[in-house]
């Protein structure tokens, strides 16, 4: 059952995401909450790491350093034991956070090991180094990016492709970003990241949700300067194919341990401010990313007890102590980056002073939003200069 305060329940999801193609909820009416995996693809779309004619004739004769994990797959097929079969030599792989089967939880360090299945070394690239270093390049000639984004600024892996990008250009070699569908590209929202606040879940001074693919993002970082001595990068970005920005094209799989479903990943831009302060997000639960609450009988009608359910990671907010607040549904959800949530909780703790914690800032790129909380303003956000200046760099109508 669905437990929403009166103000957070809202009109239709397909009224106000008039763009999202929602043709899916008609085969299946609990569609939002499903597994990814039992989501139907839209027919016709293909990745670019699958449209080999594109790119195959830039990988002769050339060893390669894929950056990808458990994402890097098209209907099941994997890009690394495709590219295997097809004859090329793979020197290592570097791995994002959640690690290259993305199993490890959010903030967990990986280590580098040895992948059982290929006997390929893979990299970690969310341990002691977060950037491929020039003796990790030292056997490579091109470096290939295939990871599933969800389209919002701190969600790390567009980190990982900063400092991918920056290492390429460093150490001349050649990067290929396959491209791949954003979920909310469909959208522009939220504050743009400010100066100084740079950090690894604010890599780039783009919305919150910046309405690009991981290609466009790419191509907007390398010609706005974003990258040190960008312009000489040699990048090629592989478009994917049976994509437009009107279009809502949900993974195959989770792109991450926590985001589960097509909801978590529509509320995802939302929910994980709760990140920055003292409240669960229901990691631990079998709906992260889709609640909100703590320990208090008296904040809110649904209750959640989170587990530790993700070995050698760190115990979840609250772990094993039952919460209170509220299980979200389609009809919660406004628009693609929505402060309200966060207003709602801030004045139904009673405008707590140690609701926040130190990391807010941080998470959403600037130090003025935490005092709009407090004071209860509804915040406009405005994004036209960036929406103007992203349209030079789409790809897809």
């Amino acid at each position: 059952m669905i437990n929403t305060p009166k103000n957070l329940s809202l009109i239709s999801v397909c009224l106000l995401f008039l763009s999202i193609n929602l043709s899916i909820q008609k085969a299946n009416g609990q569609w939002a909450t499903n597994p990814l995996s039992t989501l139907p693809q839209k027919a016709g779309y293909k990745p670019g790491s699958f449209r080999f004619d594109e790119y195959e004739k830039d990988l002769k004769g050339k060893r390669l350093a894929l950056v990808v994990n458990h994402t890097s797959q098209f209907k099941g097929i994997s890009l690394v034991d495709t590219l295997l079969k097809r004859g090329h030599s793979i020197s290592k792989i570097f791995a994002p956070e959640h690690g290259f089967r993305g199993t490890a939880d959010a903030g967990q360090l990986i280590s580098s090991e040895v992948d059982k299945k290929t006997g390929i070394l893979v990299v970690s690239l969310y341990g002691k180094n977060k950037k491929p270093g020039k003796e990790m390049l030292e056997d490579v000639d091109v470096v290939l990016f295939d990871i599933q984004d969800v389209g919002a600024r701190f969600y790390t892996y567009i980190s990982t492709l900063k400092l991918v990008m920056e290492a390429c250009n460093e150490n001349k070699k050649m990067l290929l970003v396959l491209d791949r569908a954003n979920p909310l590209g469909f959208c522009v929202e939220g504050p743009t990241l400010e100066k100084g606040l740079e950090s690894f879940v604010g890599a780039f001074p783009i919305p919150v949700v910046h309405g690009l693919t991981i290609g466009e993002l790419a191509m907007m970082a390398k010609k706005s300067g974003w990258i040190n001595h960008g312009k000489r990068l040699k990048i090629k970005v592989i478009p994917c194919e049976g994509y437009a920005h009107k279009d809502t094209i949900f993974p195959e799989l989770a792109p991450s341990p926590n985001l589960t479903t097509a909801l978590s990943i529509l509320a995802y831009p939302s929910l994980c401010l709760f990140e920055g302060t003292t409240l669960s997000v229901g990691r631990g639960t079998d709906f992260p990313f889709q609640v909100f609450g703590k320990p208090d009988s008296l904040f809110g009608p649904f209750i959640f007890t989170p587990k530790h359910r993700i070995t050698n990671s760190p115990p979840p907010l609250f772990v094993n102590k039952k919460c209170f607040g509220y299980l979200l549904g389609l009809d919660s959800i406004k628009s693609c980056f929505d402060t309200r949530f966060l207003r709602f909780a801030y004045n139904k703790s009673g405008s707590d002073s140690l609701f926040f914690n130190t990391f807010f800032d941080k998470l959403v790129g600037n130090k003025w939003l935490k005092k709009s909380i407090q004071t209860d303003n509804e915040i406009i956000f405005d994004n036209k200069s960036y929406i103007a200046r992203r349209k030079k760099f789409l790809l897809y109508p």
